[in-house]
């Protein structure tokens, strides 16, 4: 009898700790589709860098750096007008993503998760190792190319709708 109470309170308690982690966690995280580390990140080859890239929508990292990379991708593609660069996901980014995942054929909800940032990895060429040592690479749009670079930690930069130079963090906002 003391062995199963002592079985059903372990669980009890292991349920409920993995309850609460559960909701600590992020959604993308959570999800278990999320890196979970603050920076767009790369390492290695670039075809798979973006592959388990953060959610950038209207509830997920509103104001970040990752939405502002995420602004320029959508320029690049004809999706979003340069003004639209501010690394704000309003009611406009998420109409240009949703127009952006029916054009990619990818599940059109006008977040970008996991499979909106695969989807935009395809695009990525590696170009070469810039002077700083950084390695440059290209995102391939359709009305425009961007260039972005992944420095030694493996996390993205890239310019802004201004021309200034920023970090692809998820959880500060520098872009204007």
């Amino acid at each position: 009898m003391t062995s199963k109470r002592a079985r059903f309170a372990a669980c009890t308690i292991g349920a409920l700790t993995a309850g609460v982690l559960a909701l600590s966690a992020t959604p993308a995280s959570a999800s278990g589709t999320y890196s979970g580390l603050d920076y767009v990140y790369g390492g290695g080859v670039f075809a798979d860098d973006w592959d388990n890239e953060g959610i950038v929508d209207t509830g997920h990292n509103k104001q970040s750096n990752a939405t502002c990379l995420w602004q320029k991708i959508l320029w690049a593609d004809g999706e979003l007008a340069a003004s639209g660069i501010d690394g704000d996901f309003g009611s406009n980014t998420a109409a240009a993503t949703a127009r952006w995942q029916t054009k990619f054929q990818v599940g059109s909800d006008g977040s970008a998760g996991q499979n909106t940032w695969t989807a935009a990895g395809n695009w990525l060429r590696n170009s070469d190792y810039g002077t700083s040592g950084n390695t440059v690479a290209y995102y391939i749009g359709t009305s425009h190319v961007i260039s972005v670079s992944r420095d030694s930690d493996g996390y993205y930069h890239f310019t802004d709708g201004d021309g200034s130079g920023r970090i692809a963090g998820y959880n500060y906002r520098t872009c204007s």
